[in-house]
């Protein structure tokens, strides 16, 4: 058997600094499993740190994927055999755009039967991060209104179908009107289609002049200071991402509101074990149910073709382009 993995050395345009390299197979520690990976799937936040925008915190060099599905192929000493053959998500340890990855046993979260590998690829970065951020960060009340951009976005479809089972009222902002009735199906109460419509006025037509009780930015930049300015006295804005490539100014807000950065893995280093389990459960048995559904996959590369998977990545169609090991 041999490991590939899919590395960063330099920070760049990921088609041009992106490279797949040759490793050993490293045996696991006593409470880690090694996990033969199946599929992940490529997203925003993976492009992220390649263009140096975490430069701060991820180190050159890194390798890629922070989700994926795989199989357990072999335990540590201290874990029980049982788990060999169990397909699970191995998360928060080594990168997962690689074939085999170690990770601790306590942070693997084992998938139904029922779930097909290119849901269960997607179960991690945008669902938890929708769910803690309505549920425990917001704490979103029936009938409160929360603002976010990217409403094209997988996650956005994600907050869509949130709003449609937790009962806030979702308004979603996105460039063109490309996803606007599937989000409205999904559950959105309104689409703010940028393009032809002033977001800021907008919003506050939609709000009976009071704006949004809160916001969710996944852009930053200017983009995330437009959503902000649309959020009522007392609410609160919570930036998640930086599709933009830029921060916000966070000087240049008003100061009328409760503003903060919300990053999974701070999240991960604050729960407990259980608190993490719990939470994948929650979510695995929306899909389970068909509460939640998940991206359409619109391709699947092999590994080795990461170059072939970023072109169709980058083409826009509807749906996720999966890495697989299969």
């Amino acid at each position: 058997m041999q490991n590939r993995a899919i590395c960063c050395y330099k920070f760049g345009e990921p088609m041009k600094v992106l490279q797949i390299e040759p490793r050993e197979i490293e045996p696991p520690k006593a409470t880690e499993v090694l996990v033969r990976m199946l599929a992940r799937p490529i997203n925003p936040s993976d492009m992220i740190p390649v263009h140096g925008s975490y430069a701060n915190r991820i180190l050159l060099p890194f390798t890629l994927g922070y989700e994926g599905v795989g199989i357990v192929e072999d335990v540590g000493s201290a874990v029980s055999k049982t788990l060999i053959g169990k397909r699970v998500l191995p998360l928060r340890g080594e990168g997962t755009w690689q074939d085999f990855v170690n990770v601790p046993v306590e942070l693997i979260v084992i998938v139904p039967d029922e779930i097909p590998d290119i849901i269960a690829a997607q179960l991690y970065i945008n669902p938890i991060t929708a769910w803690v951020t309505s549920v425990e960060k917001l704490r979103l009340r029936q009938g409160q209104i929360l603002l976010i951009n990217a409403g094209g976005s997988a996650i956005g479809h994600i907050y869509a179908q949130l709003s449609n089972i937790l009962g806030f009222r979702l308004i979603a902002v996105t460039r063109n009107s490309q996803h606007t009735q599937n989000l409205l199906e999904l559950g959105a109460s309104a689409v703010i289609d940028t393009s032809r419509h002033s977001l800021y006025q907008t919003v506050i037509d939609l709000t009976n002049g009071l704006g949004a009780n809160a916001a969710i930015d996944s852009i930053g930049g200017q983009a995330g200071e437009e959503l902000a300015a649309c959020v009522r006295s007392g609410g609160q804005f919570i930036n998640i991402g930086l599709l933009s490539d830029s921060s916000i100014n966070w000087q240049g807000l008003h100061a009328n509101f409760h503003a903060d950065i919300f990053h999974l893995r701070h999240w991960n280093d604050q729960v407990s074990n259980e608190t993490w389990q719990q939470t994948f459960q929650q979510i695995i048995h929306l899909v389970e149910n068909q509460h939640l559904t998940l991206m359409s996959v619109k391709a699947s590369y092999d590994l080795a073709d990461i170059h072939q998977a970023l072109a169709v990545v980058s083409d826009q169609r509807k749906g996720k382009v999966l890495l697989t090991s299969y």
